[in-house]
């Protein structure tokens, strides 16, 4: 679950969403600031996430 997932699987996720949401898979480059920041910030609160979750009943 959640420790096989690297940072380049929640970059990805993070980039997918922002397409996704904004509706542009590349922003022009009056955008692109604004578009990296937001993928960078999806990414970071995804890790603060997947780093906070409690697996019950997992060994080792």
């Amino acid at each position: 679950m959640a420790e096989h997932v690297t940072d380049e699987d929640v970059r990805a996720a993070a980039l997918q969403y922002v397409r996704k949401i904004s509706g542009f898979r590349a922003p022009a480059a009056h955008n692109a600031e604004a578009f990296d920041r937001a993928v960078e910030e999806v990414a970071a609160a995804t890790a603060a996430l997947l780093d906070s979750l409690v697996v019950r009943g997992r060994t080792g």
